[in-house]
């Protein structure tokens, strides 16, 4: 099933800069106009709210589903019985241009990889699998992958724009 919008997946060992580039990538879409939704993965249980305030209290008394609304924001906390689906996570972005996620080695078909020297020599992703490549090792290439540097953030912005997101033209 396509998804409704255009969903691209940052990959990369731990510690590889792959949070650095999300927040460039967020800044560099949305200075053009483009709503961005993100989603990061966690393998293990995370807690959003803070333990003591009110609605961490009621998730810890036994709601649920958990709401947050102040003028500015509003955060649905769901306890559920099982991990979503990408295409679940594209509905539940709501209206948006484009989807970036952090973590998902193995969901999503646009996947750009980032590999620091420093952690690793290596892509963790299957060559074939790899729309663009983010490392700042001169030795790493896949033949066909744009390859950019760990802080060119504008040209991955430029390359993610014209590859999904040229055909409706920024600012909603």
């Amino acid at each position: 099933m396509e998804s409704r919008i255009p969903v691209v997946s940052i990959v990369g060992k731990s510690d590889s800069g792959k949070t650095t580039l999300m927040e460039g990538l967020i800044r560099g879409l949305s200075v053009r106009g483009w709503r961005v939704a993100t989603v990061k993965h966690h393998v293990h249980e995370v807690d959003v709210d803070q333990p003591g305030k009110d609605s961490w209290r009621h998730a810890r008394a036994g709601a649920t589903t958990t709401m947050i609304s102040s003028p500015t924001q509003f955060v649905i906390v769901r306890h559920v019985n099982r991990e979503r689906t990408l295409e679940e996570l594209v509905e539940a972005a709501g209206d948006t241009d484009i989807l970036l996620t952090e973590g998902f080695k193995r969901a999503g078909s646009v996947r750009i990889e980032v590999s620091r020297k420093a952690r690793s020599d290596e892509i963790i992703s299957e060559p074939g699998s790899v729309f663009a490549l983010v490392t700042d090792n001169e030795e790493l290439a896949i033949d066909g992958v744009p390859t950019f540097a760990l802080d060119d953030h504008a040209g991955v912005v430029a390359l993610i724009e014209s590859s999904f997101l040229a055909h409706g033209g920024g600012v909603h």
